[in-house]
């Protein structure tokens, strides 16, 4: 098949052990044709991503961020998104109540915004792997702002126990189904986003402007949120430490993303 584009996953897929870009695999990617589109897919937000596309040299690129809930092309502001797709600032407050009186964080992000309601365990945890630093507020403040403003949660994170972590996603499931998608993204995280998005949609919705059709991606992934990402292009690929309902939808396996599974497959395929 005729690869013109690559698609990838971030965490778990295109990292290594120390949550970073190897020199193997930003030398895979430097070997390519600079037309060729690297296109960044992640639950991340948009400054979260930034310092990866330096990282391969791909700033010129567009990004898929909160699971495709918000899709920038390369030198646009968080202002002027390809697409912009909100979790409703009064369905956030629900789940917001829902989690009350429980050991549970819940931080909440919209554009290239991150609020954390403590600086606690959890948001040291993600500022260390995203390299991004959180605003300190309050969820209901957040959620307030966003009613007078028309505004939303592109994505919103529950962190905790999983213990408590395994309440609340039962509870979500069970009243929320129809309208999130839940991502327990590892037992200690619930990622949330509205239902009618993936990284599929954004990623059909960038390829429109290559003139590029979704056979011809060679894409990338190993969680619950990659799925529909494989399953709708021409050769998607699980990395060896993939969930196994990932392999089972994957064209093809390479090796864990510790063991530089992405650049593997791009050297087989592409030089």
């Amino acid at each position: 098949m005729s690869i013109k584009a690559i698609c990838t996953d971030i965490d778990g897929t295109l990292l290594d052990k120390n949550r970073e870009i190897s020199k193997r695999t930003r030398e895979a990617f430097a070997s390519l044709p600079e037309d060729l589109p690297v296109i960044l897919a992640s639950s991340r937000m948009p400054a979260a991503m930034r310092h990866l596309q330096k990282d391969l040299q791909r700033e010129n690129n567009p990004i898929i961020c909160y699971n495709g809930g918000f899709v920038l092309q390369p030198a646009k502001s968080p202002e002027s998104p390809l697409s912009s797709t909100w979790i409703e600032a009064k369905i956030c407050r629900k789940i917001i109540e829902l989690a009350m009186g429980k050991p549970i964080h819940i931080s909440l992000y919209s554009k290239d915004d991150w609020y954390a309601p403590k600086a606690d365990k959890w948001t040291e945890k993600e500022e260390k792997a995203t390299k991004v630093k959180a605003s300190i507020l309050d969820n209901h403040a957040v959620i307030d702002s966003w009613q007078r403003g028309q505004l939303g949660a592109h994505k919103v994170m529950c962190m905790g126990e999983s213990e408590a972590i395994g309440w609340l996603y039962q509870q979500l499931v069970q009243d929320f189904s129809s309208l999130l998608h839940l991502y327990r993204s590892k037992k200690t995280y619930i990622e949330i986003a509205p239902r009618s998005i993936s990284k599929a949609t954004g990623l059909k919705l960038v390829l429109e402007n290559y003139g590029i059709d979704m056979s011809e991606v060679m894409a990338f992934g190993d969680n619950f949120n990659d799925i529909e990402l494989l399953k709708s292009v021409g050769l998607g690929i699980a990395v060896g430490n993939a969930r196994e309902e990932v392999k089972a939808v994957a064209r093809e396996f390479t090796t864990d993303s510790k063991a530089d599974g992405v650049a593997v497959a791009i050297e087989k395929h592409l030089l």
